[in-house]
């Protein structure tokens, strides 16, 4: 519900501030008062288009407030946690448009989109009149309408989730063919790639493994190069022959010189046994080292063959295992794909089956609540001076979707025997508002939570037609908040709260005021609305009737 509207600077209305009444709230004044400025204002909080020119003269920029009541379930609170605004029970759309164009959006004081703004806007609000495109005049609503009125939520919901499972299930299909398809065109390369990668079995972090290994063998080999040389040195061909030839040589020359050599003989001595020991030493560091010649050449092989391979299918090497997966699961593919693809048609085939099974249920009960809605429709139509007319929904065959199959559109004839038509394309200026108002009061089942607003619905009749019009209004207001824009006194009479709109003159500035009624002004009021300038006795007389009817 509509609690508040705060208007600042907009074309001549300077401040004002409405606290909006449930029920029935009727807006009366004189032609040109201001009261399309305060339709035109309050569109500009709900996301309407927004222009400079409309900001009051003199002003630099004007703002709208709009504060409404969010019942628990208003489908507005979704809407608020799905845009990442908090939910509460009171909601605040404000809007500021700059003299120089550009405008700001804003929800519970939150810097806002515009779109976001529209949208909650067209949660909260329903404007009604004789241009009105978006709501019952636009076909495109007609069947979320008749699916309010018949109360069919939980089938649509059926149908939506069957539509979606369908889809699900054929884009399955279309992947597993596809795949399938393509398969089959690098049938060749698929099975020998997959087989190679399968002989090579690489696997994950092979890459770095292999070439630590390649550094350690590679280090290794340096180390035992060297001490292969060092034991050859000191073997028999190195010092230790040197060692043997001077001893034997001192033992041949010590029988004849009288114990001069003893001490040399003894050292060398010492030194083979020392030599003896360094031999062994580097024996057994060679022994432990136990380094096979044949190794690095092994390890680089298998490096140099995965890098190659990686190269070959343009991958890194540590992503080698994932690709032979990936060609095992096509090659897979390709030699079972027959029985995936057979499996995967009768899934979809069945999820058809069921969407069309829900969907044609969901079409005979649109069918049966369309025909009650015509009969109400037509019973609404005769108090309003258009019983010779024809309301009908018409129900035709669309493609299949997660609405169902079917395709609704409200159509009228005027009068008997004339082609039915689109309401906006055959209905007059006073039919279509009587049109609308029949078709809105056997809607409102579905206005729980909205504020309607009526532009002047009620132009073009008068006398009984415009009190059936105005009942029609007080009815509806019983399960909405309705505001209704009228120069009828009949309908303004049928008011709860009545507001005047007047143009005044504030120190050589037209203003536009708006003021809440008391019972003796609202007589007043209606009396002028019934006798024009002159307000007779008569007229003060028949305003009373109407008040107390």
């Amino acid at each position: 519900m509509l609690r508040a509207l705060s208007i600042r600077d907009i074309v001549l209305i300077d401040a004002l501030d409405l606290e909006l009444r449930p029920g029935l709230n009727v807006l009366t004044g004189e032609t040109g008062a201001g009261k399309s400025i305060l339709l035109d204002a309050l569109g500009l909080a709900l996301g309407r288009r927004g222009r400079g020119e409309m900001v009051r003269a003199g002003a630099g920029e004007g703002s709208v407030t709009a504060v409404f009541a969010l019942a628990p379930a208003h489908p507005a609170r979704a809407m608020l946690a799905e845009a990442g605004f908090e939910a509460e029970d009171e909601l605040i759309l404000r809007r500021v448009v700059s003299a120089d164009g550009p405008s700001r959006a804003f929800v519970n004081d939150r810097r806002a989109t515009t779109e976001a703004l529209r949208a909650l806007g067209d949660a909260l609000v329903e404007i009604h009149g004789q241009h009105d495109e978006r709501g019952l005049l636009n076909p495109g609503g007609h069947r979320a309408l008749l699916d309010a009125f018949a109360g069919l939520d939980g089938e649509r919901a059926a149908c939506r989730g069957a539509w979606r499972a369908l889809a699900e299930a054929e884009t399955r299909l279309s992947t597993a063919e596809a795949a399938a398809a393509e398969a089959a065109r690098d049938a060749d390369w698929l099975r020998h790639a997959a087989a190679e990668l399968d002989a090579f079995a690489p696997e994950p972090g092979e890459d770095a493994a292999l070439d630590a290994r390649r550094r350690l063998l590679r280090a290794g080999q340096a180390i035992g190069e060297e001490l292969a040389r060092a034991a050859q040195e000191i073997g028999p061909q190195g010092a230790e022959g040197a060692l043997s030839d001077a001893t034997r040589r001192l033992d041949r020359a010590a029988a004849s010189a009288e114990g001069a050599l003893d001490a040399a003989l003894t050292a060398l001595e010492r030194a083979m046994t020392e030599l003896g020991e360094a031999q062994a030493a580097v024996e057994a560091a060679l022994h432990a080292l136990d380094f096979d010649p044949h190794a690095l050449e092994r390890v680089e092989e298998r490096l140099f063959a995965l890098r190659a391979l990686a190269r070959k299918h343009q991958v890194a090497p540590d992503a080698l295992p994932e690709l032979a997966a990936e060609l095992s699961a096509r090659l897979a593919a390709l030699d079972h794909g027959a029985e995936r693809i057979a499996a995967l048609r009768a899934e979809a085939a069945q999820a058809r089956a069921a969407h069309g099974a829900l969907a044609e249920a969901l079409s005979a009960r649109r069918r049966a609540s369309a025909a009650r809605l015509d009969a109400m429709v037509a019973a609404e139509l005769a108090p309003l001076r258009m019983e010779r007319a024809r309301f009908a929904t018409e129900i035709a065959g669309d493609a299949p979707g997660p609405e169902g199959i079917d395709r609704v559109a409200f159509t009228v004839a005027p009068n008997p025997g004339a082609p039915s038509g689109p309401l906006a394309r055959i209905a007059s200026g006073g039919e279509l508002s009587r049109f609308l108002l029949a078709l809105k009061v056997c809607l409102a089942a579905r206005a729980d939570g909205l504020t309607m607003i009526f532009d002047e619905i009620d132009r073009g009749v008068g006398g009984a037609t415009a009190d059936a019009v105005g009942r029609r209004l007080a009815r509806l207001a019983q399960e909405a908040q309705v505001l209704v824009v009228t120069h009828s006194p009949q309908v303004a009479a049928r008011g709860a709260h009545h507001w005047r709109i007047a143009k005044t003159e504030d120190a050589g500035a037209m203003r536009t005021r708006v003021a809440l009624l008391a019972p003796e002004e609202r007589r007043d009021e209606i009396a002028r609305m019934l006798a024009g300038e002159t307000v007779t006795a008569e007229a003060q007389s028949a305003a009373a009737a109407l008040l107390a009817s």
